[in-house]
């Protein structure tokens, strides 16, 4: 298989915190950053190990195998760790990873896959926003002109499929509701694309910034869909908090009472617990302070219990996407990603 020929001219990002900054967001156990750092290199190993021939992840058999998202996830769970395209102990599986992505990039407008949506099996609007995301991250990494103008049509997809309400849904339609599970997705993408010089009109943020404020609850939970007020779980409150700190929101009430509601009910132990935990990381993080030492104290201890003697993380969705995700949420602190940079 031919891979892509990358001009690297990043290798590791650096973190754009202030000193006092950092100090509040430094792991506080040494003894634990340590075996931080051995199960993370394990659960890479595992992630390598696990790769396809033709470049995808995936849940094995059946409708997660050869998955465009779980290729994107385990792409940069890898480029976390200060991997890129073609550099790095894993630099070969990134770039075989990235290809498999832009070789489903749809160029033409068919049904349900307009041009610059990224499809493949089990492909929905979950998968497209975690593979743009990968290939955002990865642009910013390298100066690839096949990946920059695949970047450029996977990320119009997403602004043209907005909702009238700001937010997206499964398919890679304009029409219908909207839910804060695939929105944050798209958000994530369109704030990576950002970062590496993509355009993104600003009104396309400022309804993305108003769908998320309509889902925030009084509690510090977020609803599902704006239809359906009450219930909201961890995950989801993990997952608007991101959001909004992803639009440049620090600060507002719906973010600041997302925060307390995390911060009360960690470790985490919610449903789609690997899902919570990438973005409940994440927002703690943000948010610094005592707010990421809370993180750090009772949910990475959590986390690092479930992983198996293999390096991997089980679950529902397979073990490799269970360890893509736990990977991620324990390299949040690394700063590698420029899209876990405050």
């Amino acid at each position: 298989m031919k891979l892509l020929t990358f001009a690297v001219f990043i290798v590791i990002a650096v973190p754009t915190a202030h000193a006092g900054e950092e100090a509040e967001r430094a792991l506080p156990d040494a003894a634990l950053q340590r075996k931080l750092d051995a199960s993370v290199e394990s659960g890479l190993a595992y992630i390598a190990a696990n790769q396809n021939r033709d470049g995808s992840w995936g849940g094995g058999s059946g409708s997660y195998s050869r998955h465009v998202g779980i290729t994107g996830l385990c792409a940069l769970a890898l480029m976390a760790n200060g991997n890129v395209p073609g550099r790095g102990r894993y630099g070969k599986q990134v770039e075989s990873g990235i290809r498999y992505i832009l070789n489903n990039v749809s160029m033409a407008d068919r049904p349900n896959r307009p041009i610059g949506y990224i499809g493949g099996i089990n492909s929905r609007m979950y998968g497209h926003g975690f593979a743009a995301l990968c290939l955002a991250e990865a642009y910013g990494m390298s100066a690839n002109r096949e990946l920059g103008r695949k970047l450029k049509l996977t990320i119009d997809c997403i602004i043209r499929t907005q909702h009238d309400d700001g937010g997206w849904r499964y398919q890679p339609s304009p029409v219908g509701d909207s839910d804060l599970s695939v929105t944050i997705c798209q958000v994530q993408a369109l704030r990576a694309a950002r970062n590496a010089g993509i355009k993104v009109p600003k009104e396309t943020i400022q309804r993305a910034i108003d769908y998320t404020k309509k889902s925030a609850q009084p509690s510090g939970r977020f609803s599902y869909m704006l239809r359906s007020r009450g219930g909201g779980s961890l995950a989801l409150a993990g997952a608007g908090v991101t959001a909004l700190y992803g639009t440049g929101e620090y600060g507002c009430p719906e973010a600041e009472r997302g925060v307390k509601y995390l911060r009360r009910n960690l470790p985490g132990r919610t449903g789609h617990y690997y899902y919570g935990q990438y973005y409940i990381s994440q927002a703690l993080y943000q948010a610094g302070g005592e707010a990421w030492q809370d993180y750090f104290r009772r949910g990475m201890p959590d986390l690092l219990a479930k992983q198996q003697p293999d390096g991997s993380w089980t679950g529902s969705v397979g073990s490799v996407y269970c360890t893509a995700m736990a990977c991620l949420s324990l390299q949040v602190h690394n700063g590698y990603l420029p899209i876990f940079q405050r």
